[in-house]
């Protein structure tokens, strides 16, 4: 089976792969079906793409939506790639070339929406483009019990048996039920090569904080990484434009998206948000698996998601290139009430709101969880983490906790004597004391529980309310204007059958400073990094694509830590590959150095982008030295770039071998042939 760290190398730019995506390669270009799950930026789709590039035939690509689609082919056109995405929003020319390619026999990806399947000629063009594999990304949404279920995934399983191809499968987010679910929807119920990389991203700062004065919350955390690109996610289409206005007046760049929206206008959102630095997009969930930029430095939920799994995928979004990025969740009681009347008021059947409670009531224990909340959340898929993370809020500023049986008891006692009819404000003037109208109207000041509960203050009975609401011991009721019923589970408390540890009011740690993400560079090397942004953004508009399709912050920041003075070490860089280096990799040296670079051979770039630049030199100044032979008397004789190019790259040794290389007649092998083979000896 064919190597393909060379094409890893000069296609994508990366000397190694990242941890775990060589056995998923290698399975692939087998042949075999795979179904792999791994963390959102463990680059799912180089598993793919690679093994398409060195193999006749097409593969054609099923995603969810168009702008993940269209930045992709923009990624794979930019590193040399034939690829193609047919959607809606094609032009009649862009559909030409597609169409163009295919005839020729040079197409290698062909990314199609699943809606497309539904078409009746689909079948028929993917039989014409020579698909010999199908790839399936976000594979999740095939899941009738998941979070961003898509009904025409269903279709897929029909497509494979018709073309009877290779079938892979890519997501980020799937349990062991919905794993179940895609196999016997995608894969007949036969079982592919399964790779579970683990759902962990070290790279992410997780962190939780109670709502006080949320709107303070939310833009002392922006306004402090301003400069920074970030998503905020917020319920509502109103709340979106009214915090990106707030952000805009704080002085953080900021635009808002939601559904609502004109489609020019979201479109022109999704564009300007690729393409400029440090741009912060607050949106609906609208915003969502169309997102495919890799230097989202954070994600901030305005609101309570919906569901871990929703959780999960949304701060997905942020240091997909694997640096450092943050997450910070805001919740409270309103959010609480606002997804369990949601689950109630849908129109699922019982079984189907009973499994969204239990979503919502991890996502929540996650919320209050009084230890590593990375070890939480990675329990809910499966997996164990031996030792606390370190870069959890609940790791770097560790939470005191408190025995809260007592305090429980009394609360939800409270709640029982008032026949479960009312919310947290009136129960809390009950165990208070407070002689309000309404409680005196009740008769609630003749209950036992009447003034009980004065050691603690109204904040941390609010505190206490919130985290019972979270442990789902108590759930607001919309039939009865979300007051506060009893569940099942708060029976063994009550009775005193099972003790409760809870964390103290995280209100008291709202003004610790939590750590800032490190600066990308050195403060001295800040001017420089601003030059290439600027460079990067010039190419960028030039060429119509996001900016990181021209080169990721990553590699920005290695060309500063490497500061590179010649094309040979430009190609060193990660994220470099042939492609790049002939397009950029003067432009580039001339911000590094700042001087012109001069122009460049084209062989001297190949043999720059393949490592043998180095070679190549010394092959350079052999052949001049000795061009009128060793005494300086002979006829002049030259060897031509390519020439040596070729010699540098096929490194021959022996004279045989060196005359094989095209251009090396019998005077030039009698003239440079020892000592080129000298020099290519020395270089190993």
């Amino acid at each position: 089976m064919q190597d393909m760290t060379p094409l890893l190398s000069s296609v994508f730019g990366f000397d190694a792969y990242r941890p775990g995506q060589e056995e998923i390669v290698t399975a692939v270009a087998a042949g075999e079906d795979v179904l792999a799950i791994m963390p959102t930026g463990g680059g799912k789709s180089l598993c793919y793409q690679l093994p398409s590039l060195a193999r006749d035939g097409v593969t054609v690509v099923i995603s969810p939506l168009i702008a993940l689609m269209r930045d992709q082919v923009r990624a794979l056109h930019a590193a040399g790639v034939v690829a193609g995405a047919l959607t809606s929003a094609n032009t009649e020319e862009e559909n030409e070339e597609i169409f163009a390619a295919i005839d020729a026999g040079t197409l290698r990806l062909l990314y199609i929406a699943p809606e497309r399947l539904a078409a009746g000629g689909t079948e028929r063009l993917l039989r014409r483009a020579g698909v010999n594999m199908i790839a399936v990304d976000e594979a999740h949404c095939v899941s009738q019990w998941g979070h961003d279920f898509r009904p025409d995934y269903l279709r897929i399983g029909e497509l494979r048996r018709a073309l009877g191809v290779q079938t892979t499968a890519f997501t980020a987010t799937a349990d062991a039920e919905t794993r179940a679910e895609i196999v016997e929807r995608l894969f007949d119920g036969t079982q592919p090569r399964t790779f579970l990389q683990g759902f962990d991203r070290p790279n992410l700062t997780l962190a939780f904080q109670a709502k006080n004065q949320p709107r303070r919350q939310l833009l002392d955390f922006a306004v402090a990484r301003n400069g920074r690109s970030g998503i905020i996610y917020a319920a509502s289409r109103n709340k979106t434009e009214v915090l990106a206005q707030a952000l805009r007046e704080a002085g953080v760049s900021a635009i808002s998206y939601h559904a609502g929206m004109d489609p020019d206008d979201r479109r022109q959102a999704e564009a300007r948000f690729q393409t400029e630095d440090g741009l912060v997009v607050v949106a609906t969930i609208a915003f969502g698996m169309g997102v495919d930029k890799p230097d989202i430095r954070y994600v901030l939920h305005a609101d309570l998601p919906k569901s871990i799994e929703s959780y999960y995928q949304e701060i997905g979004r942020a240091g997909r290139d694997g640096d450092p990025a943050e997450t910070l969740t805001l919740y409270g009681p309103d959010d609480i009430r606002l997804r369990r009347a949601q689950i109630e008021e849908g129109l699922a059947n019982v079984e189907r709101k009973q499994a969204d409670h239990a979503r919502l009531n991890t996502l929540l224990a996650l919320a209050e969880a009084p230890v590593c909340r990375r070890q939480t959340l990675l329990a809910y898929f499966g997996e164990t983490l031996p030792q606390p993370c370190g870069n959890c809020d609940l790791c770097i500023d560790k939470p005191e906790t408190f025995d809260a049986t007592d305090a429980a008891r009394k609360a939800l006692s409270t709640v029982f004597r008032a026949d479960e009819w009312f919310g947290a404000g009136h129960l809390i003037d009950i165990l208070l004391g407070e002689e309000t109208e309404k409680v005196l109207a009740r008769g609630h000041d003749k209950i036992s529980t009447f003034a009980i509960g004065r050691e603690y203050s109204r904040k941390q009975w609010q505190t206490l309310f919130r985290q019972l609401m979270a442990l789902d011991l108590v759930r607001p009721d919309p039939a009865r204007h979300n007051a506060l019923r009893l569940t099942e589970a708060a029976r063994p408390v009550l009775k005193g059958e099972q003790s409760l540890t809870l964390r103290k009011d995280s209100l008291d740690r709202r003004d610790r400073k939590r750590p800032r993400v490190e600066a990308m560079v050195q403060q001295a090397d800040e001017p420089l990094l601003w030059a290439l942004k600027s460079k990067r953004r010039e190419l960028a508009e030039a060429a119509k694509v996001p900016a990181y399709v021209i080169f990721p912050d990553r590699t920005l920041v290695a060309m500063i830590d490497a500061k590179p003075q010649s094309l040979d070490a430009f190609a060193a860089l990660p994220g470099v590959g042939a492609k790049k280096l002939e397009k950029f990799g003067r432009i580039f040296l001339e911000v590094l150095t700042g001087a012109p670079e001069p122009e460049v051979h084209p062989a001297k770039m190949k043999a720059a982008a393949s490592g043998s630049a180095d070679l190549l030199d010394q092959l350079h100044m052999l052949q001049r030295d000795l061009a009128y032979g060793i005494d300086g008397t002979a006829k002049r004789l030259d060897c031509p770039t390519t020439t040596l190019a070729r010699i540098a790259e096929a490194r021959p040794d022996s004279r045989e071998a060196l005359a094989r290389i095209k251009g090396m007649d019998e005077a030039r092998l009698e003239r440079f042939g020892p000592d080129f083979l000298n020099a290519i000896a020395e270089h190993g």
